[in-house]
């Protein structure tokens, strides 16, 4: 019988393995709790705009791979029961998920058979170093109608006639001072070449699909990495551009940005829809499209129309000789 002031026997000790788990547990929750900061800066850097002419630009490009990372660390601090962190991570999934899913999902709805089809491309041409044969048979196969050009040159354009682009394609706004060009199957009118600098008004002409007018305009905004606030400008000047006459207009070319940068969140906001969005692919890369082992990341190339247009079909095309994939788009003209 043990004494009443006997001491208490001391307690058991804890076995080594179940220590060394939950040392274990600590760092891996440190590392989620750190890794967790970055989908939280991109979507404050989202929210507020703050990527808008700033070099916050780049990381923006990746706010769907953040995504991918917080929902996996969504169910590593789920397992772990870590509360704080789940609810954190469980948060910033569903903010991003609400951007995304729709890219997934599309709104585009159903087409009238009867209304008139344009079929339109847009080709980076790599500072001239695409290859005219590929492009001309681009164009042949996919019965494009009017084909957008980035990064032409003089050179480039005489290449692409000894191709055979002058009998498909005998309309053009040909590359000057700016490098974009638009070549057409159909009689052009209204036509404008690019002056030279971000702030001069794009490409632009506009063809007739069935007697009804579509205004066509050839986009390359300058690249953020080189200087966000020329990036920026550009898109300043596309909107400016656009404004009251989005209806019956399409803008395809190097955006140099993703559905998620704010300067082409604005521009869209003008009244154009984004055409891989509208049929549920916001997520087909097109850049780079020249790596062996790095598939195309981020979505660059877009191909934007009015309301008085709606997407039929949108598809990616590898072409010799640029580091963009080709975008090619039937739309239906419904206005």
């Amino acid at each position: 019988m043990t004494g009443i002031g006997a001491a208490a026997p001391p307690p058991a000790p804890e076995p080594s393995g179940r220590g060394w788990l939950r040392g274990l547990r600590a760092v891996v929750l440190f590392v989620c709790a750190v890794l967790l900061l970055v989908p939280a800066g991109l979507v404050v850097v989202r929210l507020g705009g703050l990527d808008d002419g700033t070099d916050l630009a780049m990381p923006v490009a990746g706010v769907p791979y953040a995504a991918l990372l917080s929902v996996l660390l969504l169910f590593v601090t789920a397992v772990l029961r870590a509360r704080l962190l789940t609810a954190v991570a469980a948060a910033l999934t569903v903010v991003q998920l609400f951007w995304l899913v729709p890219r997934f999902v599309g709104d585009g709805g159903a087409v009238p058979t009867s209304a008139p089809r344009l079929r339109v491309a847009t080709v980076n041409a790599y500072v001239g170093r695409v290859d005219p044969a590929a492009v001309v048979r681009l164009v042949r196969d996919e019965r494009v109608d009017v084909l957008a050009m980035e990064e032409a040159n003089p050179t480039l354009a005489a290449a692409l006639d000894r191709a055979g682009m002058a009998e498909l394609m005998p309309y053009r706004v040909p590359p000057t001072s700016s490098d974009t060009a638009l070549y057409s199957r159909l009689p052009l009118t209204g036509t404008r070449a690019a002056g030279a600098g971000v702030s001069a008004p794009p490409t632009s002409a506009e063809v007739s699909v069935d007697g009804r007018p579509v205004r066509l305009v050839a986009v390359h905004t300058f690249y953020p990495l080189g200087d966000s606030r020329l990036w920026a400008q550009g898109f300043d000047t596309l909107e400016t551009d656009v404004q009251g006459r989005a209806r019956n207009a399409v803008l395809l070319g190097d955006f140099n940005a993703t559905l998620d940068h704010t300067p082409m969140r604005r521009l869209l906001d003008r009244g154009l829809t984004d055409t891989h969005a509208e049929l549920g692919r916001g997520f087909d890369g097109t850049w780079p499209a020249d790596r062996p082992v790095l598939p195309p990341v981020l979505q660059l190339d877009h191909v934007l129309h009015g309301d008085d247009l709606a997407a039929v079909t949108v598809s990616e095309h590898t072409v010799p000789g640029t580091d963009h994939l080709a975008v090619v788009a039937e739309l239906a003209v419904t206005g």
